[in-house]
């Protein structure tokens, strides 16, 4: 009888025990799901604050130029400023600094470059001094007009080559603007500029590039780097004869005030390229890169027109203005300018032939 009721008290003892461990357990298990719950909402939180963060990051763009305000490529920048901030709600905004009041033209790509400035025009003429295969995009006569110009660097050949700027140099090309074509215009030197042999002994300013600086050698010239901002004191005072510009800017920054002569050369079909930081363009992200993207298309657009509409109207304002347009011999100045790079290894030897000769055959 003894030995029967001890055991029934181990068997009630050890259900006791099994019964405490169970619930143990249990609720050990509560809690390791409760802690992961709550683990795991900690992370959710966590994303979205970083998340809100990111779509909150504000971003503040100045745009350096050396251009004047009613040029249209500075004109343009005020629709790429609205155009960005409105498309972005104001988590970009763009400060816009003209006239060379920020930056002069020589130090804007250098200052892209460092990342000292967030955007700026560039071009091929700056760009040439640190990728010398660009220069192929400074030739004169390369492109036949501004549809031929713009089909290539607003195409296939223009994005391939932004992307090796950007490789390379770390700014990005984001576009081609219409800026003109190129003229040479001048004061009152005894003669006519007609032929490439008329340019001899011509003091003619060029931007102090040495790309820019062949471009005046091969078209005849004395060349002679002025900044755009000293340029029309210089023409006030002699100290250059010349000045190679499109016409709208010889209206718009009033050359035609302290010059005699317009020779229609046309040799240059000039664009500009509004360029970013690389190091800014990356951490904006895809979003707003497309929105970006979609300003810079709105101000191309603005900026090419207006050009072309001044150019059909510029001619007779000029003319009212007293200055004399002169029509010179093109072909003979296209076969010079073409055989001068051809003939300088400096210049030619870092060309993609086979592209310039793709790019030629475009035109046709």
């Amino acid at each position: 009888m003894l030995k029967t009721k001890k055991l029934f008290l181990l068997l009630v003892l050890l259900l006791a025990f099994n019964i405490v461990l169970i619930g143990c357990n249990s609720e050990t298990s509560s809690n390791s799901e409760s802690g992961n719950d709550t683990e795991g909402n900690n992370d959710g939180d966590s994303n979205e604050i970083e998340e809100e963060a990111e779509e909150e990051k504000t971003f503040e763009l100045n745009f350096s130029t050396a251009s004047v305000p009613n040029d249209a490529h500075t004109e343009g920048l005020n629709v790429l400023k609205e155009s960005i901030e409105e498309k972005t709600d104001g988590q970009i905004k763009v400060n816009i600094h003209h006239s060379g009041s920020l930056y002069t033209q020589e130090n804007e790509a250098d200052a892209l470059i460092r990342g000292n400035l967030e955007m700026a025009y560039t071009g091929a003429e700056w760009l040439a001094e640190e990728l010398p295969f660009l220069s192929m995009f400074t030739a004169a006569y390369l492109y036949k007009d501004y549809d031929h110009m713009t089909s290539v660097l607003n195409g296939e050949i223009g994005e391939d080559i932004f992307d090796q700027v950007a490789e390379e140099l770390g700014i990005r090309p984001l576009g081609a603007f219409y800026l003109g074509t190129r003229q040479i215009n001048y004061r009152d030197v005894g003669k006519e500029i007609r032929t490439p042999e008329d340019m001899k002994g011509l003091t003619l300013r060029m931007p102090g590039s040495p790309t820019w600086l062949f471009v005046g050698e091969a078209m005849g010239a004395n060349p002679t780097p002025v900044d755009f901002s000293e340029l029309y004191m210089a023409l006030n005072t002699g100290t250059v004869d010349a000045q190679d510009n499109p016409l709208p800017t010889v209206k718009s920054a009033s050359f035609y005030e302290v010059t005699d002569y317009v020779s229609l050369t046309n040799h240059i079909i000039a664009s500009v390229w509004p360029t970013i930081n690389e190091d800014v363009w990356q951490e904006m992200g895809e979003e707003l890169q497309e929105k970006i993207l979609e300003a810079v298309e709105e101000a191309r657009e603005f900026v090419d027109q207006t050009n072309l509409d001044t150019e059909k109207e510029v001619i007779d304002f000029l003319e009212a203005e007293g200055i004399e347009i002169i029509e010179p011999d093109v072909e003979a100045f296209s076969e010079h300018v073409q055989q001068q790079y051809l003939d300088s290894e400096d210049m030619s030897s870092t060309w993609d032939m086979d592209l310039y000769n793709r790019i030629k055959e475009m035109a046709e």
